[in-house]
């Protein structure tokens, strides 16, 4: 026979479980803001046609976060992480001053 006290003990635990994975996955799918000041010193926006030119001249048309070496995320992903900004998403549109080549 269960006893109610031990199903609404493993209800709790199961609940606890259930919100721990939740709260992680939205942290994990934060994007990043570009006034956040390190995306602001490294100039990243979220649509790269937007590029500041005048002050990033290496940038280049058709350079953007999904086509650099740093992206983490799959090809074909809106977003997708980056090392330069533990915990957040770039946009794979987007573009930073560190973009580099894949290779």
């Amino acid at each position: 026979m269960t006893h109610p006290r031990r199903v609404f003990l493993m209800a709790i635990a199961a609940t606890g479980t259930a919100l721990s994975t939740l709260s992680t996955g939205a942290r994990a799918q934060a994007k990043v803001d570009e006034k956040d000041p390190q995306a602001a010193a490294l100039g990243y926006v979220a649509d790269a046609t937007k590029a500041d030119v005048k002050k990033y001249p290496k940038y280049a048309a058709g350079q953007n976060c999904g086509s650099c070496a740093l992206y983490q995320g799959k090809a074909g992903d809106a977003a997708g992480n980056c090392p330069l900004f533990a915990g957040k998403q770039v946009a794979a549109k987007g573009w930073c001053s560190a973009w580099a080549k894949k290779g």
